[in-house]
């Protein structure tokens, strides 16, 4: 049975680690195991699941993401949550493990050196894959189909071959901080979509690190935090 650990749980919602790996709710046609199904299924072992009162989803982390994840654990929960996101949550930060630009490398570089912010538009392919276009000159496109982004980026830290980012968006689109990054030659190690040229852990180096919020019922300010898995450590 897949595992999820469970951060905080009251009659409203749950806060949970997904592992890498793990679907954050099943697509149409998907069968198999999610956070959202696994965490019903810790709530039926309780006796506590029903029509009702079962996970509702609010937001979601990329099969490959792991990290902090919310769920609402009833319509009502789910409504209120989902119509005030932006008020009630009041920080999600990201970290990510990500390949430097090699020698000569044609892409620009970031907006600034070690914190800033990447706004370029997002395009996605056939398969549902999003990407920064680029113009002639190598600088981001505007063009019609594009969908806007925004996201602060940190250099925690940096060594010959990795560097290791803090992240947090001001939009939140499918596959954002992997496009983004990408984009300046900064591709997530194991983003094979994105050419990367290495993959060390088997997985996409993409960790949702910190979910701050206030509780949306009894208004407490919350905050959840797990760290970025120790191997990454080693890289450096």
């Amino acid at each position: 049975m897949a595992f999820i650990e469970i951060l905080y749980i009251d009659q409203h919602l749950a806060v949970i680690n997904k592992p890498a790996g793990l679907l954050s709710v099943p697509f149409p046609g998907f069968k198999g195991k999610t956070a959202q199904s696994v965490l019903e299924d810790i709530l039926r072992k309780q006796g506590k699941a029903n029509a009702h009162h079962r996970p509702f989803a609010v937001h979601r982390l990329d099969r490959d993401t792991s990290g902090v994840m919310m769920f609402a654990l009833s319509q009502v929960a789910q409504k209120k949550i989902m119509d005030g996101w932006h008020k009630i949550v009041t920080e999600r930060l990201y970290h990510a493990l990500a390949e430097v630009p090699r020698a000569n490398s044609k892409f620009p570089p970031l907006p600034e050196p070690n914190e800033g912010w990447i706004k370029d538009d997002l395009s996605f392919n056939k398969h549902h894959v999003g990407y920064v276009k680029r113009d002639g000159e190598g600088g981001p496109s505007r063009a019609s189909g594009t969908t806007p982004a925004r996201t602060h980026y940190k250099i925690i830290k940096q060594g010959s071959r990795y560097a290791l980012f803090e992240l947090s968006l001001d939009t939140g689109k499918k596959n954002q901080i992997r496009a983004h990054l990408a984009a300046y030659g900064y591709p997530l190690a194991g983003d094979k979509e994105h050419r990367a040229h290495t993959d060390p852990f088997n997985r996409l180096c993409l960790h949702a690190c910190s979910l701050e919020f206030t509780h949306p019922f009894t208004h407490e300010q919350m905050k959840f935090e797990i760290p970025e898995p120790k191997e990454w450590e080693k890289l450096f």
